[in-house]
Formats: structure tokens, C-alpha cells, sequence
């Protein structure tokens, strides 16, 4: 993965880590009023050694304060799970390599593109079926120049994201309550950013109709995959239809796992036909082939 346009951070040194642990909260409340940390207990929520000591490998360097803001965020998935089902991965290394390595691995791409923006151009990022906030969440933490968007059909989801945003103080970053093919019909969403990305099970083709209609003209659809070397040629058609090229993938293991991941970059090359997306539920039942 290309990194040419990641600024560079410090390393962080092992006092570093040390005043991460002391500043966590280790308790977090989730109560009808919302989100309140609380003193310290016994249930000890720590991912940043694995996050000091892979994301480097990832070319995704982090500061002791981005880490800081994944161990509040991990916290508060831990403990919304608990009343809620956000994810399967509860546990800290679980949620550190599979949600936050895994999500950052789009950093250096969006890196990439605000090179060739420009200085000074604040690129648009739009995460759609966001879930429990991956990748957008992970992307914003990283990337805090960024204008994020977290789309999800799932209110619930979206109250937990907004607790997150507010306690980590993210600005620039909100959450939309719509389907994905209903906001790729919607004027106020079609077409109108720089960079989208899904992180999902459905197929490629399926997710080229989800996400290219909200593609602005020569931006980019960022697929995360396990895999795709079947799926781009059964997308092939979609993605031309949709007016996007596969302009390159990249598959690689995130590190110290032998989980293979695959990027695949969708230029947005023309508009997309006025047909695109089909109502809500068509492209999963009826995929275009």
C-alpha cells in the first residue's frame, strides 16, 4: 500500500503507553441520558500495545492521542454490546486487529487521494452500513481532516456512533439513518463525495450499486474484501454499468494473522444511469450480471 502522503508521527516509547493505561477509563456507562465514563473497576479494556505494535506494519502510524481515543472507543463498544449486538468481536484483541487495524488499512488510499486533491482540499468520506462504525470510526481517528459520514439503517446503531463522536470530541464527522440505495437516490447524497467504502459480506457486484451512485465523478468506491478474485470478474459488468473502472486491488495479510484482505480501487469515471440504485432490496436479490 502506498504511503508517500502519510504525515509522519512520532513512535511512541513504552512511557507513552504507560500513561495511555493510567488515562483510560476503565468503566463505561451506557444509561438512558447517554454515555458516562466512570471511575476505574476491575475490567480492564487495553488495546493499545497491539495498536502501537502493528500499525506501523500497516504504514498507518499512530500518536499516543489517536490511541488514547481507540481505547475510549473500544470501552464503549465493549459495554454497549453487552445490551446491544454490535459485533461478535468483543474482545481486546479482537476489536484491535479485526475493527481497528482492519479498518485503517484504508488510511494510506485516502492518503493517496488527498495527495492528488491538493493541498488544502478537505476530501469527502461516506461509510455505508457503517454497523458499530467500522471502518469510518477508525478512518476519522486517523485521518481527523477528513468529513465523515457514518450511513447506517439502523437508528440504534447511529445513537451508539453519535455517543462515540461526542465523547472523543470528533468534529466533522455525523451519522445518516438510510438504506443505501435510498440515499443513492436522494439528491442530497447521490453523487456528492470524494471517497465511499462498505465493509460487508455482500457481494461485489451487489456493493457497486450500494455505494458507486454516491461516488462524485472521479472519486473513489474503496471495496474491502477477504477475497475477490472470482467476485471482479462476476462485477465486471455492474461496475462499467454503474460508471466505475477497478482501477487496481491490492491483497495482502493483516499483520501477525494469516487473515488475508483484499482493497479493491473503483474509479468513478462517468455518472451513474438514473436507474441506479433499484429499490431497496433489489441489487441483493436481483444482483446485475
Amino acid at each position: 500500500m502506498a504511503d508517500a502522503f502519510l504525515p509522519k508521527k512520532k513512535p511512541l516509547t513504552k512511557e507513552d503507553i504507560k500513561r495511555l493505561k493510567e488515562r483510560l477509563p476503565k468503566k463505561v456507562e451506557i444509561t438512558s441520558e447517554g454515555t458516562k465514563i466512570t471511575e476505574k473497576d476491575e475490567e480492564v479494556t487495553d488495546v493499545a500495545p497491539i495498536l502501537e505494535s502493528h500499525s506501523e506494519e500497516i504504514s498507518v502510524p499512530l500518536s499516543a492521542e489517536e490511541i488514547h481515543a481507540f481505547q475510549i472507543y473500544a470501552s464503549m463498544l465493549k459495554e454497549k454490546n453487552k445490551v446491544m449486538n454490535l459485533t461478535a468481536v468483543d474482545d481486546d484483541k479482537g476489536i484491535a486487529m479485526k475493527h481497528f487495524i482492519d479498518s485503517l488499512t484504508l488510511c494510506p488510499y485516502i492518503r493517496e487521494e488527498e495527495g492528488k486533491a491538493g493541498a488544502g482540499k478537505k476530501l469527502t468520506f461516506v461509510d455505508v452500513g457503517t454497523g458499530a462504525g467500522f471502518p469510518g470510526l477508525p478512518v476519522k481517528i486517523s485521518c481527523p481532516e477528513l468529513s465523515v459520514t457514518l450511513m447506517d439503517s439502523l437508528e440504534k446503531r447511529l445513537k451508539f456512533l453519535n455517543e462515540v463522536i461526542t465523547a472523543l470530541g470528533l468534529k466533522d464527522c455525523s451519522t445518516v439513518h438510510s438504506r443505501a440505495e435510498d440515499a443513492g437516490r436522494n439528491k442530497k447524497f447521490r453523487e456528492k463525495y470524494d471517497i465511499v467504502t462498505a465493509r460487508a459480506v455482500a457481494r461485489l457486484s451487489v456493493l457497486a450499486e450500494y455505494c458507486l451512485p454516491l461516488v462524485k465523478i472521479g472519486g473513489v468506491f474503496l471495496a474491502m474484501k477477504s477475497h475477490s478474485d472470482e467476485e471482479e470478474t462476476e462485477a465486471g459488468k455492474a461496475i462499467a454499468l454503474l460508471g466505475g473502472t477497478i482501477e487496481k486491488t491490492d491483497t495482502f495479510k493483516l499483520p501477525g494473522t494469516d487473515m488475508e484482505r483484499t482493497i479493491i480501487v473503483v474509479r468513478k469515471i462517468r455518472p451513474t444511469p438514473a436507474r441506479f440504485p433499484r429499490k431497496a432490496g433489489t441489487p441483493s436479490k436481483t444482483p446485475i450480471v
